[in-house]
């Protein structure tokens, strides 16, 4: 059974992993879709609860997208650093095993947890527009996410 200070140390690792990639990810989407205001941009997050009623929900529903968007990272940096803490390798190897979990995390959102949602939402339609978002989740959530186990947690 693990003791208190490493759990607090796995929490925080976690807490501070997913913030990071969090904020990168949500000024990376901003920056790349500036031909829309950053409020939609948060409300297609927020679409995954209300569907398109989101876009019509002004700064509120901008709002809940960018917690949801927290919540979001949050977990998956758990679900790394979980991963990280089982499986020490995942550590030592951390830019790999960063840019393959990124690609993994844009997988899984764009085919598995988006479809699933409210969203009216796509997937990318041919490889031009796949390469955008992949790399960003490579470069702003795998990356980020892995360093951070790997500076919090030793290199295994």
């Amino acid at each position: 059974m693990p003791d208190v200070a490493s759990t607090v140390t796995l929490a925080r690792t976690a807490l501070y992993a997913g913030l990071l990639a969090g904020a990168l990810d949500i000024t990376a989407a901003i920056v790349t879709n500036l031909q829309v205001p950053a409020r939609v941009v948060l409300q297609s997050v927020a679409s995954g609860w209300m569907g398109r009623a989101a876009y019509q929900g002004g700064w509120p529903a901008a709002g809940l997208g960018l917690a949801s968007h927290f919540a979001i990272m949050v977990v998956i940096a758990v679900i790394f650093v979980a991963a990280a803490v089982a499986i020490p390798a995942l550590r030592r190897f951390w830019i790999p095993v960063g840019m393959v979990f990124g690609v993994a995390v844009w997988l899984a959102m764009t085919f598995l947890v988006v479809p699933m949602s409210a969203s009216p939402l796509t997937p990318p339609a041919d490889l031009m527009t796949t390469l955008k978002p992949v790399a960003v989740h490579i470069l702003a959530v795998g990356l980020p996410i892995a360093w951070v186990a790997r500076r919090m947690l030793g290199a295994g």
